[in-house]
């Protein structure tokens, strides 16, 4: 099934599931799981390294689950980026196709997620400035950005994680991808002429999070989702309303009361008046106006970390494959395609380096200042 020469495998228990394992992989200890795999912790005895391995849930058992499992591979390993999680390796303990139902990912294992980091406790402006750029550098393909997709090192340096649901930009997309309280706007509303910017949208409720220790748009439902978004940046205008192409979202937004856009100042009290600004530029209804990634990079609240020379863009990325219809037994000789030798991360450049005694400990112990923000819909 591979060029490679086969490693020794050997088997273990983990939560009543077997898993079968190169011996270089050593002690596995379960840490998660989801839908679509579960992910234990192991040492590399081969490189000394602390890492992840994820077992996929049932690759082959249909159709989808096989495209599924073919996409996140191509994508872990397209995006060689310091900010987004990359794959270290991939393998199967099968011998031949028939026997082939099994595939695991090895990547970095990075520490706690954001969510557990703002819950621990609020960052300083220092946190949300190193945090939030490398965030703005590795968004190249996702567009499932939360706090939970966001896994963070004794290092503070940041990593986007789980590429499995993510789509290429110019794909029809839907309005289920994104987790709600962090889903832009024009998802939600059904506009098909979008881009890059949702994730900007993403990164700027992600941004108020850090600030202020709590989520910025905690809607109930859709309908309380855009509520509280437009209590805060105002009901869109004549203007905007020409743009969108669904009637019945221009209806339902006719409907609405008129809401002026709220004063940004006034609810980030005591945020640095920069990181108010960039939020302003990030949180607008009109994709056209919203500021992209590259703009927010070099925007004034950066400038101790922005390098144009230190800020890669991702090489083109080849997603033919979406329209491709194949069998199951077909499938299958196309995913062991990505079970080449396959590179590691390069280490954080040593020009992108947190702020002085920033570690994730420091995160942690971190005792804020009191914020006195407003509520949203005070």
């Amino acid at each position: 099934m591979s060029q490679r020469e086969r490693p020794t495998f050997y088997r273990q228990e983990v939560n009543k599931t077997i898993w079968e394992v190169p011996e270089r992989y050593q002690t596995l200890s379960p840490v998660g799981s989801g839908a679509y795999g579960s992910v234990c912790s192991s040492f590399d005895v081969k490189t000394g390294l602390k890492i992840a391995v994820k077992k996929l849930s049932r690759p082959f058992q249909s159709i989808i689950h096989a495209k599924r499992t073919y996409r996140e591979l191509r994508l872990l390993k397209h995006m060689k980026h310091e900010n987004v999680i990359g794959l270290l390796d991939v393998f199967s303990p099968a011998t031949s196709l028939e026997e082939f139902n099994d595939v695991y990912l090895v990547t970095h294992l990075m520490g706690a997620d954001l969510n557990n980091i703002v819950k621990c406790q609020k960052l300083t402006d220092d946190h949300v400035q190193f945090l939030i750029y490398q965030i703005l550098r590795g968004l190249k393909v996702k567009r499932d950005l939360k706090p939970s997709n966001l896994a963070v090192n004794e290092d503070c340096e940041l990593k986007i994680l789980d590429f499995g649901l993510a789509r290429h930009t110019d794909d029809e997309m839907t309005g289920y991808v994104a987790t709600r309280w962090y889903r832009a706007p024009e998802i939600m509303l059904n506009w098909m002429h979008y881009n890059m910017t949702v994730d900007i949208w993403s990164v700027g409720c992600i941004m108020a999070e850090l600030l202020t220790g709590r989520t910025l748009f905690p809607g109930t439902d859709h309908i309380d989702q855009l509520k509280l978004i437009m209590l805060l940046v105002g009901t869109p205008g004549p203007e905007l309303l020409m743009k969108i192409s669904s009637e019945s979202a221009r209806n339902y937004i006719n409907s609405l009361p008129q809401m002026p856009k709220r004063n940004f100042a006034d609810v980030f009290i005591g945020a640095n008046p920069q990181a108010v600004d960039l939020l302003e530029k990030m949180l607008v209804l009109d994709t056209d106006k919203r500021i992209t990634a590259a703009e927010a990079l070099a925007h004034p609240y950066f400038s101790q970390y922005h390098d144009p020379d230190d800020e890669p863009e991702a090489e083109p990325y080849d997603q033919s494959f979406e329209s491709r219809e194949l069998e199951i037994e077909e499938w299958k000789p196309v995913v062991t395609k990505c079970f080449s030798k396959t590179a590691g991360l390069k280490p954080l450049s040593p020009s992108l380096s947190p702020p002085s005694g920033l570690t994730y400990e420091a995160v942690c112990d971190f005792e804020p200042p009191i914020f006195d923000g407003d509520d949203m819909e005070s």
